[in-house]
């Protein structure tokens, strides 16, 4: 079905919808891509002003025009918006076509429940003519309201020295991280899902879709079991780096097999690899990557586990960042840092020449030797090291040394 839809606002409001707004100012296309159930569908219809074209693929009509004679879905002046889109990559060939015929700004928004640069033949095909959003599930203060991720912005912006007035002023309400552990960001069992039981009917109907449908547009995997045995023994490995080996020796599969698994999995946004820093930006792509998941729920309920270990609260601290980094039009990295005698931080936040180091402890009784490897990330940077952050399960939200912050996560996020 194809219909012609205005602004409604009648949804909570979306980080991204800013910086969608912008992009549609900007290039001829934009493309808002992230996992299945993550809002895409919800922003696009009713976050951006103005009356467009709304068409989906997951109409089968829709579809079937789509392949047969595309040019009769894009090739008109009028403005569109394709809903999942990677259904029909040869699509975007006529996209490109018709961009070039015509490079009106904001023409076409489309989206796609997998990472289209990650798919083969579609970066080239809208290079220099498209811009490209991620929608990451909602971060806790979307879940509020708010619109918006942690604090971020407002930590990068203060002297290090005005952070715990900042956070005691603007942080926000307290929270039990396995709570939000457990229901993750995926608007359904977020927002409208109130037990356990209710979110792991959606999470296990949400891994069949995935599985038997979403997959198979993305490659042909004959042995399913194989392919979701492989998915909990990653939610088993959530916060550590990636050894593909060891991991294909654990499920029974080949190191060529898990490798295409897993590039399946980051490109359908369920799997997060965060790179090592490293000054030698050359080396952070040969370093190993650590492994998390684009949502919490989905991976509490994939592992099996009663209650959530405290990488998940590292994971649930990334998703913040990525949700951040992805909506900002600032440049920001983001790394783990790991030196080859042990010491380690969670993730480090690169953006204007500096680099500002947290470490994620689910401790409620955060002590100085809980920042060893934040102590020595700055002795090794200096300068360019802004204090350490210290994020933690309890209340305490004090310097721990001079150069040091021990602070609630909830504060925060």
């Amino acid at each position: 079905m194809i219909i012609i839809h205005g602004m409604k606002g009648t949804t909570l409001p979306r980080l991204a919808a800013a910086a969608l707004r912008e992009r549609l100012q900007v290039m001829p296309a934009v493309v808002v891509s992230g996992a299945r159930q993550a809002g895409k569908s919800t922003l696009v219809q009713e976050q951006v002003a103005g009356r467009r074209i709304y068409a989906t693929l997951d109409d089968l009509d829709v579809f079937d025009v789509a392949r047969r004679d595309p040019m009769a879905l894009v090739g008109g002046g009028a403005r569109i918006t394709i809903d999942e889109v990677q259904r029909e990559p040869a699509l975007l060939r006529s996209i490109k076509r018709a961009i070039d015929q015509d490079r009106a700004v904001g023409r076409f928004l489309l989206t796609g429940s997998a990472n289209l640069l990650l798919m083969r033949g579609v970066s080239e095909s809208l290079a220099g003519r498209a811009s490209y959003l991620t929608l990451w599930p909602m971060t806790r203060r979307e879940q509020a309201g708010e619109g918006r991720a942690g604090l971020w912005p407002e930590l990068l912006a203060a002297e290090d020295t005005e952070w715990r007035e900042l956070l005691a002023d603007r942080g926000g309400s307290k929270e039990d991280w396995r709570r939000m552990a457990r229901r993750g960001g995926f608007p359904t069992p977020a927002l409208h899902l109130r037990t356990d039981r209710e979110r792991a009917i959606w999470f296990d109907g949400y891994i069949r879709t995935y599985l038997e449908r979403d997959l198979q547009d993305l490659s042909s995997i004959t042995a399913l079991p194989d392919f979701r045995r492989l998915m909990r023994a990653a939610c088993h490995r959530l916060g550590q780096m990636v050894n593909q080996t060891e991991l294909g020796r654990d499920v029974g599969l080949p190191q060529p097999t898990v490798h295409r698994y897993l590039n399946l999995l980051e490109t359908s946004f369920l799997l997060v690899r965060i790179s090592a820093f490293a000054t030698n930006r050359t080396k952070r792509l040969i370093k190993t990557p650590k492994l998390y998941w684009g949502d919490t729920g989905v991976a509490l309920y994939l592992s099996g586990l009663d209650e959530p270990g405290g990488a998940y609260l590292e994971n649930i601290v990334l998703n913040d960042l990525l949700a951040w980094r992805d909506a900002s039009a600032e440049r920001i990295d983001l790394h783990y840092w790991r030196t080859v005698t042990g010491d380690e931080i969670d993730f480090v936040i690169e953006s204007g020449g500096r680099l500002l180091p947290i470490e994620v402890k689910s401790t409620s009784r955060p002590r100085l030797s809980d920042a060893a490897g934040l102590r020595a990330f700055r002795a090794e940077y200096g300068k360019t090291a802004r204090a350490g952050l210290l994020l933690h399960a309890g209340q305490t939200l004090e310097w721990l040394a001079p150069d040091i912050l021990a602070a609630p996560w909830w504060r925060v996020l």
